[in-house]
Parts: structure tokens; sequence; C-alpha cells
């Protein structure tokens, strides 16, 4: 397995599941289930165990391997050298065991989707960018930026609200842009997360082929994970492109009152994706937007950017579950430290994030009291 030979350099000193502060806990596997195991130490050595044959593959082992949410905190706290690939060496892992054809059923039906039906939804091709019907917006065609949305814009019901705000605010700001519609391809991210890496590799070629034959140079990517996906795993695959998250092209567009906005009054709170933040060090751009807006009081949860807690959706767990509900569950934690910064907004740059906090929010009961938005519909309702 590669990473093989750095996996005994761990000894479990614990500070990977910890905030940077060190005031709480910040693993969500770790604090959903409250044993070592879950930990990312605790699964160094289960790794390592399994590698030398001391464990067996067991359906135990494949839940605590793939509930990890690829959040990276364990990247952002480890005291080690190897700090940087841990979240790959958790990657490594899956990626043997789904060589080997041992992995959750889940696991197995998500990429098996993803294969078949190019999505995660079994949906048709041709209905990718059905998204935008009833919008102006246009196919690419050598536009100045290529607009990629990713499965959960172009499928799930919030992504597609998320998408055509931001397609409109594109619009309005006079942005040169267009789609793929249905020739867009899933980006793979969550497939390279679940240990596809054959897969992962396909589906990436594929997005590339199609970039450059359509002469694509600047992309703005509606979710973080294509961001990332197209940002740090497709140059290595001969991909070099200039990838944006759509927040780094709306903020320099407010801040020259390309986009002049209205008061709009409320208390928010901004949650920071892990694909856009840790993953890719982009803190500050939304909190941008947001403190421009006449109006805004912006709050920080006590976790926040470096220390941000995750919603629990990413590493595939958005379609896969396999951290699973409860009242430790990480999407209804996060809404509690939301609520309790007294905000009445819960403001996300992610489509996956939305889903999972909104979620949480119903089986919390807070629907009267906080609410999530994106931060393209907060901008649009600054606009009206």
């Amino acid at each position: 397995m590669k990473y093989e030979e750095i996996i005994h350099r761990c000894f479990r000193c614990g500070y990977c599941k910890l905030t940077g502060d060190y005031v709480d806990f910040n693993c969500p596997s770790y604090r959903k289930f409250r044993f070592e195991t879950y930990a990312p130490g605790g699964r160094m050595w289960l790794i390592r165990a399994w590698l030398n044959d001391e464990i067996q593959n067991s359906e135990r082992f494949q839940e605590i391997l793939f509930s990890c949410a690829t959040c990276a905190n364990c990247v952002e706290n480890c005291v080690f050298t190897f700090s940087d690939d841990l979240v790959n060496i958790f990657i490594a892992a899956r990626e043997e065991m789904v060589n080997k054809g041992v992995i959750p059923s889940v696991v197995r039906d998500y990429l098996k989707n993803i294969y078949v039906h190019g999505n995660p939804y079994k949906e048709p091709a041709n209905e990718r960018g059905t998204w935008a019907d009833g919008t102006s917006i246009e196919t690419y065609d050598g536009q100045e930026y290529l607009f990629y949305i990713g499965c959960v814009g172009s499928y799930d019901e919030r992504g597609q609200k998320i998408a055509r705000a931001v397609g409109n605010l594109l619009m309005k700001a006079g942005v040169s842009f267009g789609i793929l519609g249905s020739r867009e391809g899933c980006d793979g991210n969550e497939v390279r997360a679940l240990g596809e890496a054959g897969l992962f590799q396909l589906l990436a070629e594929q997005n590339i082929a199609l970039f450059k034959e359509l002469r694509a140079k600047e992309i703005i990517t509606l979710d973080p994970h294509a961001f990332n996906a197209l940002r740090q795993d497709y140059p290595g695959l001969g991909g070099e492109f200039e990838v944006y998250h759509y927040t780094q092209i709306l903020a320099p567009l407010i801040q020259s009152q390309m986009m002049p906005l209205k008061e709009y009054r409320a208390r928010i709170t901004y949650h920071d994706p892990c694909y856009l933040g840790r993953h890719n060090g982009v803190y500050e751009v939304p909190r941008k937007i947001l403190s421009s807006i006449p109006g805004v009081e912006l709050v920080e949860m006590d976790q926040n950017r470096e220390n941000a807690f995750c919603c629990g959706g990413g590493g595939g767990n958005f379609f896969t579950d396999i951290l699973g509900g409860g009242e430790d569950s990480p999407n209804r934690i996060r809404v509690r430290q939301a609520l309790d910064t007294g905000a009445s907004v819960l403001a996300v740059s992610c489509p996956q994030c939305a889903k999972m906090l909104e979620d949480a929010i119903k089986v919390e009961e807070m629907e009267h009291r906080l609410e999530v938005m994106d931060i393209a519909e907060i901008v649009t309702r600054a606009l009206s």
C-alpha cells in the first residue's frame, strides 16, 4: 500500500482529533462514536495491523475506515512531518479495500452508480443541465469562464437552487460564462475519496479532454469538492486550468461596486466547508462578501476557519451516510454551535453543507430560529 512505510510513525499522541487550541474534539467520527479506533491515530494503528495480517477485514473495520469524512482536521493539527499525508493514507487504505472488492455495500452502490449513470442519483445525463431551465444561462462556447456545477448542484433540489442563485448573480454582474449542460461529467472528488482510483482517473481524464477540446482555460466551480478535484488533482493528470470557487469571483465584483448591494439586516454566522477551507485555504473570501453587505452582522462560531467543525458530508458520507444520525452526528452538533452565536442565518458556500445542515435543523426543530442560506442566496436578497 502507498504510504505503508510511514504508518508506523504514528504513536497516537491524540493532537489529530483536537482543535488547534486543544479546547474541543474536532474529528467528526471520533466525536460521534467516542472510540479511539474512530480517531485518526486509531485508524493508523488499525491500518498497520491490517497490513501486517494482525487483524482481518470486517464490517466494523470497513465502517471505521469509511466513516472518515476526510475533513483534514488531523492534517491541520498533527505535529509530525507526515501530517500532510494523513487523509491520503486513509484514502490509500480504502483503495486497497476497493482493489480487493471488500467494501461497504453503500460505497459499492455509489461507485456503481457513478460508473453506470455518471452520477450518484441514477439520473439521465441529458438532465444534468435542467437546473438552468428558465434562466438566460448559455451553453459554454468560448466565453471567458466555464461554470462547472457538479453532481449535487445538477441533480439535488437544494443544490439546483444554489446553482441558479450563483448563475443569476454572475449574469447580473456581466460575467462572461457558460455551462456544459448534458456534456458535464462527474468531477470524481468523492470517487477518489472513497478509494476508486481507477474510476477517478477515468472521470478526470474525460473531463480534462473535454475542457481542452472546448479550449476552456478558466473554470468557476459551484462546489468546493469539485474545486478541490480540479485544483489539486487534475494538474497531475495534465489538467492545468485556472480554477476558482464562485465566491472568489463574486468578492471582487462586490468590492468594486459592480454588484451594488442594498441593506440586508441579519445576524449571520458562517460555516467553513472543509474542502474550501482546510483543503484549499480559502477562509477570508466568503467572509469579505458577507461583511460587504450593509446591515449584516457577522458573528463567528467558537470553531471556525482552521478549527471549523465538519458538517459530516465529506469523504463520500453525503451519499453513503456511514457516519449516520443521532444527537452526536456532526451536522447536528454544527447547527447547535451556530444557534449558540445568536445568529438567525447560517451561511454556507457548499451545496453539500447546505443539505446536511438543513437536515440537521429539521431534526433539531430549529426551523423558526435558524435558516441555512448559501452566500449567493444571501447576496441575492441584498440585491432585491
